[in-house]
């Protein structure tokens, strides 16, 4: 969708694709066959694909400053994970009053109120690209990305957020409704803690970023997940009861914390590894990698789950993402001064 865009103005991809999104959420009372749901789901995941990598690329357009461009992010990181910490909540709430129907009503109301927004907000149009053919425009953002040392690192930390997320979303609801016995909301204050963790480092992150690299701070990030991941496998496996709910919200707590070290400085490299013509194919090219990431982990994460047990899940997905960390220090060696938005190259 992004090399097909290039010839269309941001604003009518952005409320074409919340149109989409809120047809989808409108026509889902209507549903009545699990095959149906598949369907929807895809086109409205396609929507949110086009969506995403588009309004990404817009931010450093409107904020060229740096400085600006992080708080910005950080702005970011909090609303997203504000939302995941009370959707859930607000969703709960309002089922106790009206029926689920209604509550995809108000959906796809949410949609039709983000276009509505982007259509009385100011955004640059895109700068256009000399002439070429689709498959240049598709493969360019992973061109740049594969010869960009910061890019290439963050393709591997890629894969280390993904094991911390598919063991937190796949399995939290297992962990808690199975093995602890715990109620089901229990199950949204363990998510609580995975949010509150990302929402604290997202609002000191700026300010760590105005006196440290991105490559510490994200190298750090990527070092602590397995550790979490590995030691919540022992936690698992203890009898309920004692401190094993405590250990549990504070290691949830520290892998949200550093999946946000890895996430929310993410955009600064690649704003600075591209120009405003590769942008949008780059934020692109980082958000097609990553979600290829979860493919890989959300299967593993709920197949060996269900196989294996939870606590040696949770130690294959710490290995991995080991793995992913030590090819991140491999593959970015060191911080890069300057880089050539067009190439790639170190100036």
């Amino acid at each position: 969708m992004a090399a097909l865009a290039t010839r269309w103005r941001r604003k009518t991809v952005l409320v074409s694709a919340d149109a989409v999104r809120a047809a989808v959420a409108f026509s889902l009372p209507w549903v009545s066959e699990a095959w149906q749901i598949y369907v929807l789901i895809f086109v409205l995941q396609a929507a949110s694909a086009t969506f995403t990598p588009v309004f990404q690329a817009v931010i450093p357009d409107i904020l060229p400053d740096e400085a600006e461009y992080t708080r910005a992010l950080s702005l970011s990181r909090l609303a997203y994970d504000m939302e995941s910490l009370l959707s859930p909540v607000v969703a709960a709430a309002l089922l106790t009053v009206m029926s689920y129907n209604n509550l995809f009503l108000g959906t796809a109301l949410g949609f039709i109120a983000s276009g509505v927004l982007v259509l009385v907000t100011g955004i640059p149009d895109a700068a256009r690209s000399e002439a070429s053919s689709f498959r240049d425009r598709a493969s360019r953002g992973i061109r740049v990305m594969l010869r960009t040392t910061e890019l290439r690192g963050l393709l591997a930390m890629n894969l280390v957020v993904a094991t911390s997320t598919a063991m937190v979303i796949v399995n939290t609801v297992v962990l808690v409704r199975g093995p602890l016995g715990r109620s089901e909301s229990d199950v949204a204050v363990l998510l609580a803690a995975f949010g509150a963790g990302s929402m604290l480092v997202a609002l000191v992150v700026p300010s760590v970023l105005d006196k440290i690299p991105d490559r510490p701070v994200m190298l750090a990030g990527a070092a602590v997940i397995p550790v979490a991941l590995a030691a919540s496998a022992p936690v698992m496996d203890l009898p309920p009861g004692g401190g094993q709910w405590a250990v549990l919200l504070t290691l949830w707590a520290v892998l949200g914390a550093a999946t946000s070290l890895i996430l929310t400085p993410s955009a600064r490299l690649l704003r600075r590894a591209s120009d405003p013509v590769s942008r949008p194919a780059v934020f692109a090219a980082q958000f097609s990698l990553s979600h290829a990431c979860f493919m890989l982990t959300y299967p593993i994460a709920g197949v060996l789950g269900a196989r294996l047990g939870l606590a040696l899940t949770a130690l294959i997905l710490a290995a991995l993402g080991a793995l992913g960390a030590l090819a991140a220090l491999a593959l970015w060696k060191r911080p890069v001064d300057e880089v050539s938005p067009a190439s790639g190259s170190r100036q």
